[in-house]
């Protein structure tokens, strides 16, 4: 008895004695290069908003009034519309950790969809642009579908589905134009993306900057989806899928509900695109817009968004579109090679992966 009370007094003494801290960590200073990797971590948008304004900065002082002028600026806007719709479906895709190569043939099959209901089987308009943004919601839908439930890859499945919907393009429509003057007489509802307006202009309708509807549904998308991505339950499930889909899965979010839903929105919003590009270019041609899945992923990947998924904004997309095309109109007006355009996005490209890689070391 003597001996087990002893030893009780020996642990009693010793516990007293014990160090009360259970751990301890050391508090490094961060360092201004690591609190400038923490900033860009958790504002994707920044570094595509530095380039663009960087950009700006340089061809304004390369060229001037040539290019610092309403029209010029707002001729970037007008020329990027169309990507910058296409670049926010396909961030939707990419935010998941997936990739979508079928949004340029969705955007030209359901642009084919609504002139030929109008023109061959004589629908009113209205219907006819509904047929089309319900096609493109349909094939979005079943691209969510094959890679949700048949679980098989997002570039496989696009990748099917973009040469699928690019042969049904050409199959249905025969390959026929139908003509800009046709749609202006018999149904310019079809054309309406592309209708111009004057903002600041003077009394004889000079000066000032020139805006089409399609870019007004450009940033009004842009701030919707921004919207739904930072304060809607949805818009968190999207990220959760893209960062972890089994942590999302445990947690209660609905996977396969959600994947389904993205892609059928990207998909819908690839048709809103294939009716501004009859507004852009004024006729329903079966050859356009096919270089818009490359387009929009280079506007993506220079925008700051991780292919890796579960992080980046729609607003980061925005800007990629917009740096490509201030590079693209200012190297033009600087007549030089169309071929440096290209030699510099590239570069963009890499750089912004390379910053991307970077910025994920936060994280790890």
């Amino acid at each position: 008895m003597s001996d087990a009370s002893g030893r009780g007094s020996d642990y009693e003494q010793a516990a007293a004695g014990a160090q009360k801290t259970v751990a301890q960590f050391d508090d490094h200073e961060r360092g201004w290069v690591g609190y400038i990797q923490h900033l860009l971590h958790t504002t994707p948008a920044l570094v595509p908003l530095i380039v663009l304004m960087i950009s700006i900065t340089v061809f304004g002082i390369l060229l001037g009034t040539r290019f610092f002028s309403p029209f010029a600026l707002t001729l970037i806007l007008q020329q990027v519309a169309i990507v910058g719709i296409v670049a926010s479906a396909q961030t939707l895709v990419i935010l998941t950790a997936g990739i979508d190569l079928s949004v340029g043939a969705i955007a030209v099959l359901s642009s084919v969809i609504m002139g030929q209901f109008t023109f061959r089987y004589g629908l009113p308009v209205e219907l006819a642009i509904l047929c089309g943004l319900a096609c493109g919601t349909a094939i979005g839908a079943l691209n969510g579908f094959l890679v949700a439930f048949m679980k098989l890859p997002p570039f496989i499945v696009t990748l099917g589905m973009w040469q699928i919907v690019l042969a049904a393009n050409f199959l249905y429509s025969a390959n026929e134009t139908i003509r800009s003057q046709d749609i202006e007489a018999t149904a310019p509802l079809l054309q309406f993306l592309g209708t111009t307006f004057k903002i600041g202009a003077d009394a004889d309708g000079r000066g000032g900057a020139t805006f089409t509807f399609a870019v007004v549904f450009m940033v009004l998308l842009v701030v919707l989806l921004t919207y739904i991505l930072r304060h809607t339950a949805w818009g968190r499930h999207v990220y959760a899928v893209g960062d972890d889909p089994d942590a999302a899965e445990l947690s209660g979010v609905n996977v396969k509900g959600t994947l389904v839903s993205v892609y059928a929105v990207a998909g819908l919003i690839c048709a809103f695109a294939g009716w501004a590009m009859i507004g852009r270019i004024g006729s329903v041609s079966p050859t356009s817009g096919q270089l818009l899945n490359i387009e929009s992923i280079t506007a993506v990947v220079i925008g700051g968004i991780s292919l890796f998924g579960g992080r980046g904004s729609i607003l980061g997309a925005l800007f990629g579109a917009l740096i490509v095309g201030v590079f693209t109109l200012g190297l033009r007006l600087m007549n030089a090679d169309a071929q440096w355009t290209y030699l510099l996005i590239g570069v963009l490209i890499i750089g912004a992966v390379a910053v991307d890689q970077w910025i994920r070391k936060v994280a790890a």
